[in-house]
């Protein structure tokens, strides 16, 4: 049995959350298709309220979606609204593998976009940080775990 998924991330605010995410991931934000909504509002099946202007584009509302575009058909990352902030850890977070030789630099950057450190982990010879996003999503950045 063959399964497809994607992975959601709740946010107050979709479209912020979408682009930081694109950004420290190297993806890109699913472009949005005004006509569409347009459509979509103009036949009944959607209201203008469900609408938002972004950037000077016209989106839905309450999620936006991102993608790797060097590997079509990968997982998706969808960032939905939800009302309330986040209260409690994460049950499920991301782990991102940076290149050899920048856990140091990549961690740094991502503090100056509005990520805060929370600790320093290690396992045998292999070392990570926990961070969360300006939303309060945790999730961690590593190097490549040492060959044996």
């Amino acid at each position: 049995m063959s399964r497809t998924f994607q992975i959601a991330l709740d946010s107050s605010d979709p479209h912020d959350t979408a682009h930081w995410w694109a950004q420290t991931l190297d993806w890109q934000v699913e472009p949005s298709n005004p006509d569409f909504i347009r459509e979509m509002v103009a036949q009944g099946h959607a209201h203008q309220d469900e609408t938002v202007d972004y950037n000077g584009t016209l989106v839905w509302r309450d999620g936006a979606a991102l993608t790797d575009p060097d590997h079509p058909g990968a997982p998706r990352l969808l960032v939905q609204r939800v009302p309330e902030a986040k209260t409690t850890k994460n049950r499920m977070h991301l782990d991102i593998t940076v290149d050899t030789g920048t856990l140091d630099a990549e961690r740094d950057a991502l503090i100056s976009r509005g990520a805060t450190f929370l600790h320093e982990a290690t396992q045998g010879p292999h070392r990570w940080y926990t961070l969360s996003d300006p939303w309060g999503n945790e999730f961690c950045i590593s190097e490549p775990a040492p060959s044996s």
